[in-house]
């Protein structure tokens, strides 16, 4: 079989489902590729900046790793701006939806409201605009979390003189990440919260 025998889905039979499960399974273990592929199509969006979207992004993931942040971090860190292509009004939502069945909660409502948090620096430039918008999630757990997220990763990383790493050094942690059981509770941990930094960690990877 190649195709499925139907035309409306109520006709399918349990071959034909056993046969679309299986194809659907296959397509998952190529996530991270897209995903990689679609990081490079940044490029394609919003321009102005001193640097490309995928250098905003590569630059946020670089300075993730060199706080010592773990693995979750370091790729919500390099992927929260994926959606800016297809959902410019709420790419902070589409990005955490991608991550949600393979990273800990605390990374994923962080990328998912980085957008409200960001406004801080630049909504008082903007008529119409609330630059205290973070305000409303005020008293959540994660709230200092996202704060630390934007000051030292997001709104920094628009330097061209920065020493950021290459796509190609980060691809295997995306290829860890989207290799995991989605919604592993052993990965969401909810209500689990692990630090940005570690300064242990950081003077490793720094030697």
């Amino acid at each position: 079989m190649d195709k499925v025998s139907f035309t409306q889905m109520k006709d399918g039979t349990r071959e034909d489902y056993e046969f679309l499960t299986a194809h659907e399974i296959d397509h998952t273990k190529h996530t991270a590729q897209r995903l990689l592929k679609a990081l490079v199509e940044l490029d394609q969006g919003l321009s102005g900046y001193q640097i490309t979207r995928l250098g905003h992004s590569l630059q946020s993931a670089t300075r993730a790793w060199r706080d010592g942040a773990d693995t979750d971090w370091v790729v919500a860190a390099l992927l929260h701006d994926i959606g800016d292509i297809y959902a410019p009004y709420n790419h902070d939502e589409y990005a955490a939806t991608i991550l949600k069945p393979f990273l800990r909660e605390q990374c994923t409502w962080v990328v998912q409201t980085h957008g409200d948090f960001q406004m801080i620096y630049y909504g008082h430039h903007l008529d119409g605009a609330d630059p205290n918008k973070r305000d409303r999630h005020k008293g959540h757990p994660y709230f200092d979390d996202n704060v630390t997220f934007c000051e030292r990763w997001d709104q920094a990383s628009f330097d061209p003189d920065y020493d950021t790493l290459p796509l190609d050094f980060f691809a295997p942690l995306v290829e860890e990440v989207f290799a995991r059981q989605a919604y592993d509770p052993a990965v969401i941990r909810p209500g689990a919260r692990e630090p940005l930094t570690d300064a242990k960690v950081a003077a490793s990877r720094a030697a």
